[in-house]
C-alpha cells in the first residue's frame, strides 16, 4: 500500500503547498483513493508535483464535515468525472468554531451533488474497504469538543461529531485505519479498532504544553502517549495533532510515532 500526503499543515520540501488541512492519496492493490481534500484546491497542485493523476482516482472519502477536509471537493469534482465520494449523512450540518463564531462546515451547494454517496454508521465499500462512525459505541475516554459546535443560534451545542467516519483498509493480513481528526478521541479509536497502522490527526493542537522553566508534565499528552505506547500499532500523525504536541509525545513513544507532511510518501 502506498500513501502520499497531498495536503497537510507542513510540507516536506520546497515547491509543495501547505495549509491547515488534510488530504491523502491511498493506493491499494485494487483502488486509488482520495481521503479528504484539504481546505482549498491546493492539494491538486501538490498531486501534480507528485506526478499523480487525480482523474484516475476511483473512490473518494470525506472524513467529516469541516472545511479543512472538504474545502477542495469542488476542484476534485472538476478534475475527476467518475469517482463516487463517500460522505456521512450528517456531514452537511451547521458547524462552527465557538470562540470565533466562524462557520467551519462544508459548502452547502455541494450537498445535492449526485456523485455523493451518503453513508450511515457502517458502510462496506467492498471486501477490503469499510467506513465506520462508531456513533453507537460507548467511549472509554471523554470526548473533548475543543470549542467546536453543531447547530446555530439557540440550537448550538458542543459538536458530537456524528459526521466523522473512519476508513478501514484490510490488505495483506493487516488493518490500516485512516482518521481525519480523531475528534471522538484517539484513545477511543484505539480501544475500538486496534489497527496495525493508524494514519491521521490526534486533535491535540489546543492542548497546553508545560513551560520549559517549570519542567512539568502534560497529563493529557502523558496519558495518551502511555496508552498508545501499549498498543501494537504504528502511528503516522499530522495536521491537527500540533507539531509541538507531536514532539512532546515523540519523546515518549519513539519510533512508534511518526509525522506525515505534504509531499511525503510512505509504503506499507
Amino acid at each position: 500500500m502506498k500513501i502520499i500526503a497531498l495536503m497537510e499543515n507542513t510540507a516536506c520540501r520546497p515547491g509543495y503547498a501547505a495549509e491547515h488541512g488534510l488530504s491523502l492519496y491511498i493506493e491499494t492493490k485494487k483502488h486509488r483513493i482520495l481521503f479528504d481534500s484539504g481546505q482549498s484546491g491546493a492539494f491538486a497542485d501538490n498531486a501534480e508535483q507528485c506526478g499523480l493523476h487525480l482523474e484516475d482516482v476511483d473512490i473518494a472519502v470525506l472524513s467529516h464535515g469541516h472545511y479543512d477536509h472538504g474545502g477542495g471537493l469542488q476542484r476534485f469534482l472538476a478534475i475527476n468525472s467518475r469517482a463516487p465520494i463517500y460522505v456521512n449523512k450528517h456531514a452537511f450540518g451547521r458547524f462552527f468554531d465557538a470562540p470565533s463564531g466562524r462557520y467551519i462546515g462544508l459548502d452547502p451547494a455541494l450537498a445535492d451533488n449526485p456523485r455523493l454517496i451518503l453513508t450511515g454508521d457502517t458502510t462496506s465499500i467492498d471486501a477490503h474497504l469499510s467506513l465506520f462512525t462508531c456513533n453507537e459505541k460507548t467511549p472509554a475516554y471523554p470526548i473533548d469538543s475543543a470549542g467546536l459546535t453543531e447547530g446555530a443560534g439557540n440550537r448550538a451545542r458542543p459538536d458530537r461529531f456524528l459526521h466523522e467516519q473512519y476508513l478501514q483498509i484490510q490488505e495483506d493480513g493487516r488493518t490500516i485505519l485512516f482518521s481525519g481528526c480523531s475528534h471522538k478521541g484517539i484513545l477511543n479509536l484505539m480501544s475500538w479498532f486496534q489497527p496495525d497502522v493508524l494514519i491521521g490527526g490526534f486533535h491535540f493542537k489546543n492542548v497546553t504544553l508545560p513551560s520549559e522553566q517549570k519542567n512539568s508534565g502534560c497529563p493529557r499528552l502523558d496519558e495518551a502517549a502511555a496508552v498508545l505506547s501499549k498498543c501494537p500499532t504504528i502511528f503516522y500523525t499530522c495536521h491537527c495533532t500540533g507539531l509541538a504536541q507531536y514532539q512532546y509525545m515523540k519523546k515518549q513513544m519513539g519510533g512508534q510515532l511518526r509525522y506525515l507532511s505534504a509531499g511525503q510518501m510512505i509504503c506499507l
